[in-house]
């Protein structure tokens, strides 16, 4: 064979593809430096280095339209991303935030303008999907919804640290009282802070509706006293009184917030729910509940969507303030249920080869709050007597109690999103209707592998 005939070595021959975005820009996003590039020719350096400072993005933003580009595609890193979109989105660009996933799995990057350049290919040949983004009013409820969550978590830190204050000093309140920091509870901390130390002196600020009996609450609060862990006790008590201030605080935020939104579903009509508890038994145990808003979100949230989702057994009015700050209002940005279910990584991941699935487990990634929210509503429903709740069991006892989780949150996130995109009210089917057709479905199913035997034989 000639030198002229010889075979290109494997890797070297180029690819091409069709150019989708002829004025298309990558940026590589850090904490100190953002990388950009542009395609070759439009400018004596088509790869540039800016700082992070706003006077750096304002010059980011005015290279590229000297450089005549109209969409770019950035790496969604951390926070960093942040200001530069806002920025970018100002100057007219459409832009691209785009799941670093979708990049790093091509090896051969390393450096920050190889990165960069990659980003600017994948994005001018269109093989890039950006992701969901919410708009305005949502993304401010988002931040103070998630932040509310994690306030939720830092009180539930203290709680933790209280009880272990105690148990070191032997008192066994949180073995006897379910919520220590429930009325009683509150109490009695408050009591032992102020120098109590006689047992037979806390029976009086025990509610009536606690279960132990006065001797079982008398031996739990007969402890050790030690300063050193009397002292964290106070420390920790006041934290959580802090914190629960401050939940407060950003509750009125959340709520101002739901008003809004409520007003513009309702065409600017602004008004305020009540804040008082509700005589109906249902909507006073959305108000009782653990955690539970100090504010009627379930009413604002059934202005919003126009049904109410709260109606979906396990679906509290907290979850369903979450999945609203998540996802929005309409959910139009997910074409039908099989997506919306998608995005929240509760459906397989299915793997395909030769015509077989060789892999269908959920997809590793860190689960978002919509999709908690989701999970937990399911897995609370392990118990109840609906077909959810037998849903739940039937799947447990398939795959276990992960797969039986997602398995209902996945039904449940479906019939969430026709509720909100179809406007339509919960209508749950019967047991006695759900239980026929689970028979109907079986008798199928063993139908179907005996005529397939019968073909074998």
């Amino acid at each position: 064979m000639s030198k002229g005939t010889k075979n290109e070595p494997a890797g070297k021959a180029a690819v091409s593809l069709p150019i989708v975005h002829l004025d298309a820009a990558g940026i590589d996003v850090s904490a100190t430096m953002h990388m950009v590039a542009v395609p070759e020719g439009r400018e004596k350096e088509s790869i540039r280095q800016f700082g992070c400072f706003t006077r750096d993005l304002h010059e980011l933003a005015t290279w590229l339209k000297r450089c005549g580009i109209t969409t770019v595609a950035m790496e969604s890193t951390g926070v960093y991303w942040r200001p530069l979109f806002s920025v970018l989105l100002e100057y007219g660009f459409d832009v691209a935030l785009v799941n670093s996933r979708q990049i790093k799995n091509v090896s051969g990057r390393k450096t920050d303008k190889a990165d960069a350049r990659w980003i600017q290919k994948l994005h001018s040949c269109g093989l890039l999907t950006s992701s969901y983004l919410p708009d305005e009013p949502t993304e401010k409820l988002r931040t103070l919804v998630r932040h509310r969550r994690r306030l939720r978590e830092d009180a539930s830190t203290y709680v933790l640290r209280m009880q272990k204050s105690m148990e070191l000093m032997n008192i066994k309140l949180h073995s006897v009282i379910s919520d220590i920091m429930g009325k009683t509870g509150k109490a009695i901390i408050e009591a032992i802070l102020g120098g109590e130390r006689n047992p037979k002196a806390f029976l009086p600020l025990v509610n009536g509706r606690i279960k132990a009996s006065a001797d079982t609450i008398e031996q739990s609060l007969t402890g050790t006293w030690n300063e050193e862990q009397l002292f964290l006790l106070a420390q920790n008590y006041d934290l959580h009184r802090y914190i629960e201030h401050k939940i407060e605080v950003c509750e009125k935020k959340i709520e101002e917030q739901l008003q809004l939104q409520a007003a513009m579903m309702e065409e600017g009509i602004i008004e305020s729910c009540p804040t008082k508890l509700p005589t109906e038994k249902a909507s006073r145990k959305r108000y009782t509940a653990k955690n539970a808003p100090n504010f009627d979100a379930h009413a604002y949230l059934k202005r919003i969507h126009g049904v109410d989702v709260t109606e979906i057994y396990g679906v509290s009015q907290t979850s369903a303030m979450e999945i609203l700050a998540e996802t929005g209002t309409h959910l139009r940005q997910w074409e039908n249920e099989k997506k919306f279910v998608a995005w929240l990584n509760l459906c397989p991941n299915n793997k395909i080869t030769g015509g077989k699935v060789i892999s269908s487990m959920v997809m590793k990634k860190k689960a978002g709050n919509a999709t908690q929210a989701f999970r937990a509503a399911a897995n609370s429903l392990q118990r109840s007597d609906h077909y959810l709740g037998h849903y739940f069991r039937k799947m447990k006892s398939k795959g276990g109690n992960k797969y039986a989780i997602i398995a209902t949150a996945r039904k449940m996130a479906i019939i969430y999103y026709k509720m909100i995109t179809e406007k339509v009210a919960f209508n749950p089917i019967q047991m006695e209707e759900y239980k026929e057709k689970m028979q109907a479905d079986k008798i199928a199913y063993y139908q179907k592998k005996i005529a397939q035997l019968q073909q074998v034989a």
